[in-house]
């Protein structure tokens, strides 16, 4: 039930680190948005259904390694147009460097940004200006 007069733009941020999404929710609030949260894959989907948001930001791994890439598929399946953020802790938190994702997992991540944690909100904010405009 959003209000017509609220001309915010509405953004979606899913990760299963609890502070990071109020970490995120403040920014995001602070700098003009309006914000919905989830922390699970499942989650991620009512939340979007229910709030249609015009963006979201995505944890790559939350409850399955996967969860972000799979809430990404379904986000962009449902709603082409929203612009998603991906951000993974992958590089840091396994040595593994993004780039040894597989090309069939490539081909299914939907995302239109993939953003390395820990990220810098400015850098963040500039990329979902971008997508949003």
């Amino acid at each position: 039930d959003r209000d017509m007069s609220d001309s915010r733009k509405t953004v979606l941020v899913v990760d299963d680190d609890v502070d990071l999404v109020l970490e995120l929710q403040l920014q995001l609030e602070a700098a003009g948005y309006r914000v919905v949260t989830a922390h699970t894959d499942k989650e991620g989907r009512q939340v979007a259904a229910q709030t249609r948001p015009d963006a979201a930001i995505v944890d790559l791994m939350m409850e399955e390694h996967d969860s972000g890439f799979a809430l990404s598929h379904h986000l962009k399946a449902t709603m082409p147009a929203l612009p998603v953020i991906l951000l993974t802790a992958v590089a840091s938190e396994t040595g593994i460097d993004f780039d040894a994702v597989t090309a069939e997992e490539r081909l299914w991540i939907k995302a239109d940004v993939v953003l390395d944690k820990p990220v810098r909100f400015e850098t963040l904010r500039a990329q979902l200006e971008r997508l949003l405009r």
